[in-house]
């Protein structure tokens, strides 16, 4: 179903070089169905946590190991992708998270043992993907319309991701969070399927080649991306737990999980056009404009959940978010595509160090966070002050300096 929408979307603006068109629809059928299931679940992983018993800390606690972990494994992953190449990459980490989601509904009854399970899996299977998804998208896109294409991919992901958590919470709240675990389990299998057959379009058993890597065209996109890994915990796991401890009081009601998706799939009709029309922005060779414009936007974003009260705050506060994150996400992931151009024979090098960078910064916000949550008086002071210390921070953003943008 997912590859004939793509065909019907896609068909007439055929712009991959070295893929068939066939080859690019199992891809990104594949994406589409992982997505899905990973947003169903990645979403409520802390809640799930927090309405078993376990306190703040430690759920943070558990995120600083995790996007450690995360970072140490990263070079392990850059050598499966060049060996067996990206597609068989993103193959392998959809099998993997597999297991995750198997052992995941076990933590009431095993505990911290299922927790570390899943832990393990779910942290090799997300840093293999990002890194073979961007290894192969890369390759594949056109250099004089990919604005365009990042455009038509993140209509696709956005609106996958907007849907995701609605359905998952749905399913939470009218079956049981479990359900919505071992749904994105069996999602996770028909994620696969399409890549049984796919071909690789890139050299498989390559080496991973630092000599001369370009360090001084990429050292500070390496820095900033540490900024996007920041964002990213701020965004995800630290804003759930806020708006549903402070704003619908989580306990042990299954509701919360709706209340959470459905705030979070409002952004579903932002996310269409604001993708589209941030594709044609790039193409038109303001991406450098859009980036430190959407990068200001989101750290105002930031400020503004601080001072969330209400159900209509999170709801403007998820808009706002969206559309920012969408315009300097485009324009960041055309300056980082760039790069990996023009670093040759290090493509899979520079996007290696990108993936680390990514989640060095996503361990960075969770060590913050812990301690915030350590010297705080209240919880709810340390969330308003963590979200203050991420407007400044993700400003990062802004100091990548791509050279396709000066």
């Amino acid at each position: 179903m997912f590859q004939a929408l793509i065909h019907r979307f896609l068909l007439r603006r055929h712009f991959w070089r070295y893929a068939t068109f066939d080859e690019v629809g199992e891809l990104y059928a594949s994406r589409m169905m992982r997505l899905l299931a990973q947003f169903m679940i990645n979403m409520f992983v802390a809640l799930y946590l927090y309405q078993n018993g376990y306190s703040l800390v430690f759920i943070t606690v558990y995120y600083v190991v995790s996007f450690l972990f995360r970072a140490v494994v990263t070079y392990a992953a850059a050598r499966v992708v060049a060996k067996f190449g990206p597609k068989h990459g993103i193959l392998f980490a959809n099998l993997l998270y597999i297991p995750a989601l198997v052992v995941f509904p076990f933590v009431p009854a095993l505990g911290v043992l299922a927790i570390v399970i899943f832990g393990i899996f779910q942290s090799l299977s997300m840093v293999l993907f990002d890194l073979a998804y961007m290894v192969d998208f890369s390759k594949v896109k056109h250099v004089d319309h990919a604005g365009k294409e990042i455009g038509y991919m993140q209509i696709l992901e956005r609106l996958t991701a907007s849907l995701s958590p609605f359905i998952g919470g749905t399913v939470a709240f009218l079956v049981s969070p479990e359900a919505t675990i071992w749904l994105s389990a069996v999602l996770f299998v028909f994620a696969s399927v399409p890549l049984f057959k796919s071909k690789e379009q890139v050299r498989l058993n390559q080496h991973l080649d630092f000599h001369r890597f370009p360090w001084r065209d990429t050292w500070r996109t390496i820095r900033a991306e540490t900024a996007i890994g920041f964002d990213a915990v701020a965004s995800n796991f630290v804003w759930v737990l806020f708006i549903a401890i402070t704003i619908f009081a989580s306990g042990g009601n299954n509701s919360v999980y709706f209340m959470v998706g459905a705030f979070a799939s409002v952004t579903i009709v932002t996310s269409f056009f604001s993708a589209y029309a941030f594709g044609r922005i790039i193409d038109w060779r303001h991406g450098g404009d859009l980036l430190r414009v959407a990068s200001i936007a989101n750290a105002g974003t930031h400020i503004f959940r601080a001072f969330v009260t209400t159900p209509a705050g999170v709801a403007a506060a998820n808009i706002g978010n969206e559309v920012a994150t969408t315009g300097y996400t485009m324009a960041y992931m055309r300056g980082i595509f760039d790069t990996a151009d023009r670093a040759e024979g290090h493509r899979i090098v520079y996007l290696m160090f990108v993936a680390m960078a990514a989640n060095i910064g996503a361990c960075i916000a969770s060590i913050i966070f812990t301690g915030l949550l350590l010297i705080s008086p209240s919880s709810v002071d340390a969330f308003q002050m963590f979200f203050i210390i991420a407007a400044v921070y993700v400003l990062l953003t802004m100091t990548a300096r791509f050279r396709m943008y000066r």
